[in-house]
């Protein structure tokens, strides 16, 4: 338990460098309104979808495809959930605030934080697990969180949040990983550099966002509140209740909970900017449930660790 506190703290040691690092360059007048929708831009279209592909590169193994399917199965069924919970509390609130505030609830930072410590506590298998969250992830971000934001439903919307960026990247990444498919090596290296961009960018764009917002008005916000504790706390607990009554490997259930209890996602910021939402609301929350995770991913992990061992 110790050693995953150690690890989840280092993590979000760097992610706050790296927002203090995108506040610096704000404050030097580095990074401008139009730079960070233009980076906002880059991370939604370039870099998502190579995150998936190049975490799908790995050899196919029968045992492998079936606990993919599972750790699907687990990330579809908490997405949903926590959907379902934040049109609950939600649904009557201002557009704007409602919309974040429902983001907070339902999407973690499963790529940007996530995956990075999956890899220190459980190894490759961990990383390959935990993309399959990424990847329903991005499917629920591209159409539940596309429409939340956006807020339109027409059938060009419903196009353009089947046919995404997101879920193209996941559907070539899972066709290359069932059929054996390595990419040649220029190609490979590509996709590999736009992947790396997937937590300094972000981050960037988080630190300029927050110099144009008050932390503070997060910290006496009840509904921000409540929005964290769900994230942070209650549908990870809920989630890994579950899944231990099922019996499902451990190795799948750690690596669900460290996704599912990942802080508010940096997207949410960037989707905030991008369709004119409470994007100070966003870059608080995100910032303050960061910290907060600080104390409670170490815990929720360690419990899981600790029930699995």
């Amino acid at each position: 338990m110790l050693s995953s506190f150690l690890d989840v703290g280092a993590q979000v040691l760097v992610l706050f460098i790296l927002i203090a690092v995108g506040a610096l360059l704000t404050k030097l007048g580095m990074i401008t309104e139009q730079g960070s929708r233009s980076m906002t831009d880059v991370v939604l279209y370039a870099v998502t979808p190579c995150v998936i592909i190049n975490a799908f590169q790995r050899e196919f193994r029968h045992e492998m495809l079936a606990g993919l399917l599972t750790a699907l199965a687990a990330a579809f069924a908490s997405l949903l959930c926590s959907v379902l919970i934040a049109e609950l509390l939600y649904r009557k609130m201002d557009v704007s605030r409602g919309a974040v505030l429902k983001f907070a609830v339902v999407f973690s930072n499963c790529g940007f934080m996530a995956l990075p410590l999956q890899k220190a506590v459980l190894g490759d298998d961990g990383v390959f697990y935990g993309a399959a969250y990424v990847a329903m992830f991005n499917i629920f971000m591209w159409t539940y969180g596309l429409i939340t934001m956006s807020r339109k439903t027409e059938l060009r919307s419903a196009l353009k949040a089947v046919m995404n960026p997101g879920i193209i990247g996941t559907v070539i990444g899972l066709v290359l990983f069932v059929f054996s498919i390595k990419l040649p090596t220029v190609p490979a290296s590509c996709v590999s550099f736009l992947a790396a961009l997937n937590t300094p960018v972000p981050m960037l764009v988080i630190g300029y966002h927050l110099v144009h917002s008050d932390i503070r008005r997060v910290l006496k916000d009840k509904d921000a509140y409540i929005a964290m504790a769900l994230r942070l706390i209650i549908i990870p607990a809920a989630v890994m209740g579950v899944m231990l009554a099922l019996g499902i490997d451990s190795v799948i259930i750690v690596s669900t909970v460290i996704a599912v209890s990942s802080p508010v996602a940096a997207y949410s910021t960037m989707m905030s900017a991008k369709y004119g939402r409470d994007t100070q609301l966003s870059a608080g929350i995100v910032s303050a449930s960061t910290l907060f995770s600080l104390v409670t991913m170490p815990l929720i992990v360690g419990l899981a660790q600790y029930l699995v061992s």
